[in-house]
């Protein structure tokens, strides 16, 4: 009920996709288990009933049962009311980064781990413009490409999860990155001719970062070295280096020198057969004014 009479429809699941636990993720589940305790145990310990504390924070019963039983990750807003309806002196709020985390796939958490601590990442994906250069309605397209089709929830948890990933750009000192992009994933439309030309324009401001290299390789190359799949290395700043690709270890991360020489040697063949950066801008531009 809100303060004018009129009633307030309480919010249920079909109003949050992508707020579901993965049951595969031991340590998701764990520490949404301990918020939800946590907040079960306030809520009792305040003499509220769950559709009285659900009415209070704008939530219907039945998704107060499953945030306090580990079943649903609770948004930070939710938190945030609950912080401040259950006087918890902001014990509650602070479980937000910890809960915030949790919503992206296990995979994508711990590539973000490796990501936040490489001083140099050497990118090459053959069928999509990358991960981290995606703006979220292009990764919306080409998610809804996926078949089988992902379900909505899975849009939605893939899609934050690399928005969270690009905080790697704001990193002060920031990490050199140097990516190979293909010509014909800059000229496929997916999700329309409007995302295309937003994603375009994406690329031309990321590719004025100082720290940042763009490179296109053209479609007409009659040399191609990247052929065996995509390549990722991320060195630390200690000089330990992880790499990555499909035609290396079955796909698993490998870290051991003579891997990581082949992925080196891999990708700097690719960079070498490709546009230079100065040259790769003045292409995408040019796609840009066809689109």
């Amino acid at each position: 009920m809100s303060v004018d009479g009129t009633v307030e429809r309480l919010r249920s699941e079909a109003d949050e996709p992508g707020w579901e636990v993965d049951p595969d993720d031991e340590w998701g589940v764990a520490v949404i288990a301990t918020v939800g305790r946590q907040l079960k145990l306030r809520r009792e310990a305040a003499g509220l009933r769950a559709a009285e504390f659900g009415e209070t924070v704008g939530y219907g019963e039945d998704m107060v049962y499953k945030i306090e039983g580990g079943k649903r990750i609770p948004r930070p807003e939710y938190l945030d009311r609950a912080d401040e309806v259950l006087r918890a002196d902001g014990l509650l709020s602070a479980m937000k980064e910890d809960v915030g985390r949790v919503r992206y796939p296990k995979k994508v958490r711990d590539l973000a781990q490796l990501e936040a601590k490489a001083v140099e990442l050497q990118l090459y994906d053959p069928l999509n413009v990358h991960g981290l250069l995606q703006t979220p309605e292009y990764a919306r397209g080409l998610l809804m490409m996926r078949r089988p089709a992902y379900s909505g929830d899975e849009v939605e948890r893939y899609i934050a999860a690399r928005v969270a990933r690009k905080a790697v750009f704001e990193r002060d000192p920031a990490p050199e990155l140097s990516f190979v992009l293909e010509e014909w994933t800059l000229r496929r439309p997916l999700g329309g001719r409007a995302v295309l030309r937003g994603q375009l324009e994406h690329l031309l401001e990321a590719g004025r970062r100082r720290n940042v290299e763009l490179q296109v390789m053209p479609t007409n190359r009659e040399e191609h070295a990247g052929l065996a799949g995509g390549i990722e290395v991320l060195k630390t700043e200690d000089g330990s280096a992880v790499g990555r690709s499909p035609a290396v270890a079955g796909g698993r991360p490998v870290s051991d020198p003579k891997h990581l020489r082949i992925l080196e040697l891999r990708y700097g063949i690719i960079r070498a057969q490709a546009l230079t950066p100065r040259e790769s801008t003045a292409f995408i531009e040019h796609l840009l004014g066809e689109t």
